[in-house]
């Protein structure tokens, strides 16, 4: 597919793709809002700390994790225009809370809810993969993400401003941030008159049960199992910040866990619950899917969407450190690791398009992030500032390019759940994020912490050079029916 369609917008399904990236973009927009006005926020709240500061930080991301994995099944169940629209809407109230927030309280539960809006990025991978067919799939959703994420790197840029310059005053800061919900609020309106789950005459295939993924055997169910479990259990990292913080104490934390734990037993029992009597009664070999492919890209998104929501948090400390630069010039220089997502990404998802292997451009990105990150472990103040530069693009560009790789395999998979899928991948790049930022607080040295970041990146590599299989139909004009889709797709006319 050329890049030149783009520009016909007329065209249905290339309208449906700017809708969906422009609905992504104002969530990530309004995710991370906080980030550029939080020293705004202290300087005007007399009554706020940089440790509760650092609290709505970890809020920020703590339920964006089971918001991946439940939004992944009201995909399946309901689809994503709905799913879409219902979420921005939904998310503009905590949005609003938090800006208008007098209390500690009230924007500590605001800034909580609304973590779930980084969810948003799951729906229109979904949405994508209805409009899209196999063989343009990766240029499709490499584009979608690469310019939806791009909506963190704008809320950094354009909220000063408009928080300064459009409104001021002191509470120009939180005119701003409810600026971004209000936007939030009525795109979400929008997208649902302006949008369709696919081309008209399109079906959209439900899965047998949105309480847990299917799978085909006994040992996937295994497997789905072990991959569920960091899941949930990763939350408890972000409690044990909550206590190390003092905000979680005793009883309170012992609580905290102890609902956590619930949570994993919970959702292994639905795990089992949908899975058993699939498979006492006999999965059709058309229908069967091996987990091992979903398995592998959850560890591509830990090691490449993970390792950039880390890096990106210490790469400005890290060059401002290193080559004794100013907090402006350092911020400028780490602000090239997002910039770069609005060609890597969408790279990715061309070159896994054009090269006809989805598993070999899949490991060529994840090779590339283990050489890249190992190289910048050895960055030093020796070194001329103009090479570490360029090194961070380059290994940007495999990081960023990996993401577009994996989300062009996980739609060909098995298509009644690619919500689902796309979900737990979605999630795991979450999981990934909120490991590395917490092994960040642990190691002596930067160089320590790009070395651990190569060796994770290492590791998926060989995992998917060993399990990771070239997806069926890939680059076919349709996507695989299985004869228990037809059967599903039967039952459902009406």
């Amino acid at each position: 597919m050329k890049l030149s369609i783009l520009f016909k917008v007329k065209d249905p399904q290339i309208k449906a793709l700017h809708l969906t990236w422009i609905a992504f973009f104002i969530t990530f927009f309004v995710w991370f809002n906080m980030a550029p006005l939080a020293t705004t926020m202290l300087a005007q709240l007399d009554w706020l700390t940089k440790s509760q500061i650092k609290v709505f930080a970890i809020c920020n991301v703590a339920l964006t994790i089971p918001a991946r994995i439940v939004v992944g099944m009201a995909l399946d169940k309901w689809g994503p225009r709905r799913v879409f629209s219902v979420l921005m809407v939904i998310m503009a109230i905590p949005t609003f809370a938090f800006a208008f927030g007098d209390s500690f309280t009230q924007m500590l539960i605001s800034r909580l809810v609304l973590s779930s809006v980084g969810a948003g990025f799951v729906v229109g991978i979904h949405m994508t993969a209805l409009w899209f067919k196999p063989k343009n799939i990766g240029f499709a959703e490499g584009f979608y993400a690469g310019w939806g994420n791009f909506g963190s790197a704008a809320a950094a840029m354009l909220l000063p401003v408009i928080a300064f310059n459009l409104f001021g005053g002191d509470d120009g800061w939180r005119y701003a941030m409810a600026t971004t919900g209000g936007i939030m609020f009525i795109y979400g309106i929008f997208y649902w008159f302006a949008i369709t789950d696919g081309p008209k005459g399109a079906v959209h295939h439900k899965p047998r049960n949105v309480a847990a993924m299917e799978v085909s055997t006994y040992g996937d169910m295994i497997k789905l199992i072990v991959f569920t479990i960091p899941l949930f259990g990763i939350l408890a990292v972000l409690i044990w910040k909550l206590g190390k913080l003092g905000y979680l104490q005793g009883t309170g934390l012992a609580i905290a866990y102890a609902v956590i734990g619930l949570i994993v037993i919970y959702q292994i029992i639905q795990v089992l619950r949908v899975n058993l009597p699939i498979l006492k009664k006999g999965v059709p070999e058309d229908d069967k899917y091996n987990f091992n492919q979903v398995a592998c890209l959850n560890t591509t998104y830990f090691c490449n969407f993970g390792a950039e929501l880390a890096v990106v948090s210490m790469l400005p400390a890290f060059f401002e450190m290193t080559f004794k630069l100013t907090p402006t010039a350092a911020g400028l220089i780490a602000a090239s690791f997002a910039f770069v997502n609005l060609v890597a990404r969408p790279l990715g998802g061309i070159l896994s398009d054009k090269m006809q292997s989805r598993k070999k451009i899949m490991l060529m990105y994840m090779l590339g992030i283990s050489l890249g990150f190992f190289g910048m472990g050895m960055i030093g103040a020796t070194w001329p500032l103009f090479f570490a530069v360029v090194l961070t693009v380059v290994c940007s560009m495999f990081v960023q390019g990996a993401e577009g790789a994996t989300f062009a395999i996980i739609p060909t998979i098995k298509r009644r759940i690619t919500g689902q899928i796309s979900g737990m991948a979605g999630a795991y790049g979450n999981v990934g994020a909120v490991f590395y930022l917490t092994l960040f607080t642990m190691v002596e040295s930067s160089s320590t912490f790009f070395f651990v970041i190569a060796g994770g990146a290492l590791f998926s590599f060989l995992f998917c050079l060993a399990l990771l299989k070239e997806p069926q139909g890939a680059f076919a004009d349709e996507y695989h029916l299985s004869s228990v889709d037809k059967e599903l797709m039967n039952a459902e006319s009406p």
